[in-house]
């Protein structure tokens, strides 16, 4: 079928995933991480809806924390995305609307916008895009339209919609109703009446959003216009005003509008989609060997069946496993009868309560310049690799009760020390002392890799006195 106009993919990437910890954290969410091919879940999304004749360049939503994840990303599978961020977290409705606001300004009210997880997997891209064509129609004739995926059994991780009459738009139904995450027994029979699983993916003019939005739920979309109204562009992404959308009620799109819209659709697809939720989930999608085991890193099995086991680093051995799944990280390992994957947040909750610093945080560390990583902690001394990608420089700084010695083992460090710049090369070490004004900074064309030795009475990351930065952290 023709298209008489491009479509705006909004990309929602804000997201923390506690069920996939503890790779997924605070620090590092599941859309930034690889759990199923080479690329990022992230990557693979942008990938899904590149530009060509269907597609817009994407307009991207996430929080501050992780600005440069989204566009290093983008950038790495050769996609440009225009950066919303969000100042506070308030779900996908305001979210949603705040995008909505944006493209209606740059692109008009009638453009459709197909708002999608940023941390969703679809095996099938080109069966999507073809959904996506269908539910054009639909959008386009004055609907919000959802993707409902035909359940592969009674799951009781996914809401639900029941499909009512017809449309004249070929394939869309109207919405009769949507149903929150059922029990198993009404999982059962919501999928016997012909129920489909909602996949939280949509697609709508901006303009009928914000009309909805301004009908159903006032407030919340005079916030989020708002916001856009005041953004201002900093570092190249742009941010909405804060006040103003510190205001918009914490609320889902579901909740805030489909669920009491007139306009709701369903388009039925199969496209092989998962929002991979919890590691049972991750097991599922990737593929498994002949005794139905998966197994991703260093992991060595015997007599082992339909277990999942990931390993970032060390050697993960297993004997006897059945139905188990272990997840080991530098600093946590989780074990756990793969059944039990929906009772991960339950855990997150508690060690976030005994605050863990495992909960938030990874030993490898991600910064708009590139990555540190803990080598090991001791009572007066910590070890990091630090890794700063090309062009990259730390900010102006110096340290109350610290000293640093760093160590080039690759590439080339231009180091500022008081008055003084100067470079280190390769095998060469400088020495930096307690309060000494420092920097560091990349200027060759390869990651600078580099050990830093800090020794001193207090070793906390909140012994940074910033004085210059050109990411503008405080």
């Amino acid at each position: 079928m023709g298209m008489r106009q491009k479509i705006v993919p909004v990309v929602l990437a804000g997201g923390t995933g506690t069920r996939l910890w503890p790779l997924s954290r605070q620090s590092l969410p599941k859309q930034f991480i690889s759990l199923v091919s080479h690329n990022t879940l992230y990557q693979d999304t942008l990938l899904r809806v590149a530009e060509g004749p269907l597609f817009h360049p994407p307009v991207v939503i996430t929080g501050t924390d992780f600005r440069f994840f989204a566009r290093r990303q983008a950038a790495e599978v050769g996609v440009q995305a225009a950066v919303l961020l969000e100042p506070a977290r308030r779900d996908s409705g305001p979210a949603l609307l705040a995008a909505a606001a944006y493209v209606r300004e740059h692109h008009g009210p009638e453009t459709l916008i197909l708002a999608l997880a940023a941390d969703h997997v679809v095996g099938d891209p080109a069966a999507f895009r073809a959904c996506v064509e269908t539910a054009a129609a639909a959008a386009e004739a004055g609907h919000i339209v959802t993707f409902g995926i035909r359940p592969q059994g009674p799951s009781t991780a996914y809401g639900y919609i029941k499909p009512g009459a017809a449309l004249d738009a070929a394939g869309a139904a109207r919405v009769e109703r949507f149903v929150e995450k059922p029990d198993a027994a009404t999982a059962a029979r919501y999928v016997a009446d012909g129920y489909l699983w909602n996949s939280g993916n949509f697609l709508f003019p901006a303009g009928l959003l914000l009309d909805e939005g301004a009908r159903l739920e006032p407030e919340t979309t005079a916030s989020a216009v708002a916001a856009v109204a005041g953004a201002q562009e900093d570092l190249g992404f742009l941010s909405l005003e804060a006040t103003a959308f510190a205001a918009a009620r914490s609320v889902s799109i579901d909740f805030a509008i489909l669920e009491h819209t007139a306009a709701a659709a369903v388009v039925a697809g199969d496209f092989g989609w998962s929002d991979i939720g919890a590691w049972d989930a991750v097991h599922a999608v990737n593929d498994a060997d002949d005794r139905g085991n998966v197994t991703q890193g260093a992991v060595a099995l015997i007599d082992s069946r339909d277990s999942y086991v990931y390993s970032d680093g060390k050697l993960v051995a297993g004997i006897g496993l059945d139905g188990i799944s272990v997840i080991a990280t530098d600093d946590a390992i989780l074990v756990m009868p793969s059944d039990r994957s929906q009772d991960v947040k339950g855990l997150v909750g508690a060690l976030t309560a005994s605050q863990r610093n495992e909960v938030a945080e990874h030993l490898k560390m991600h910064r708009p310049w590139g990555t540190y990583q803990t080598i090991c902690r001791g009572e007066r001394f910590h070890v990091k690799k630090i890794v700063v990608e090309p062009g990259g420089t730390l900010s102006l700084q110096k340290h109350f009760h610290r000293a640093e010695h760093w160590v080039v083992v690759k590439g080339t460090a231009e180091v500022t020390l008081g008055e003084k710049v100067f470079t280190v090369h390769e095998n060469e070490s400088t020495y930096l002392p307690c309060g000494g004004v420092h920097r560091l900074a990349n200027p060759g064309r390869i990651p600078l890799e580099l050990i830093e030795v800090q020794t001193g009475s207090y070793l906390g990351e909140d012994d940074i006195v910033r004085l210059e930065d050109v990411y503008s952290r405080r």
